[in-house]
């Protein structure tokens, strides 16, 4: 392969490392740290929420970023067993209450539920976009919609 700097790779020099969450993690610091040096900053941070119950079993969690005023949810899940029982909402006010805390202005996700849609909306988030698949596509009723929210 060569060297760091020559742009001269092959299609054999390209690997996929499947089940690497440290490799996933020291990309994306690294493309922080490449952003950070181009473009003015903002705080940039990752957190996780989580709901436990007495006993210390996993209720539901959620993932975010922040990053130039923007509350990024990337991930929440709530165990079915519970749904409906304000978990989500709570995770969802914990987010946006450690981004405000942060600074942002918005919040934004994306989700191709039509159940957790109508939740997010539920909570004041607004569709801004969407990705859809055609009939020829598989899945072809597949839409990915993301929805923002002002804190």
């Amino acid at each position: 392969m060569g060297t760091a700097g020559e742009g001269t790779l092959s299609e054999s020099d390209i690997v996929v490392a499947e089940d690497s969450a440290a490799l996933g993690a020291e990309i994306e610091a690294r493309l922080l740290d490449a952003l950070r040096r181009d473009l003015p900053q903002s705080a940039n941070t990752s957190f996780v929420l989580s709901a436990r119950d007495e006993d210390g079993a996993l209720l539901g969690g959620l993932t975010a970023s922040t990053s130039y005023g923007w509350l990024a949810v990337k991930m929440i899940w709530v165990d079915e067993a519970v749904q409906g029982h304000g978990i989500g909402r709570a995770l969802m006010a914990g987010a946006e209450e450690q981004a405000r805390a942060s600074g942002c202005h918005g919040s934004w996700l994306d989700t191709s539920n039509p159940d957790a849609m109508r939740f997010y909306a539920t909570l004041g988030y607004a569709t801004f976009g969407e990705l859809a698949n055609a009939p020829e596509h598989d899945v072809p009723t597949h839409r990915r919609r993301f929805m923002r929210k002002s804190l």
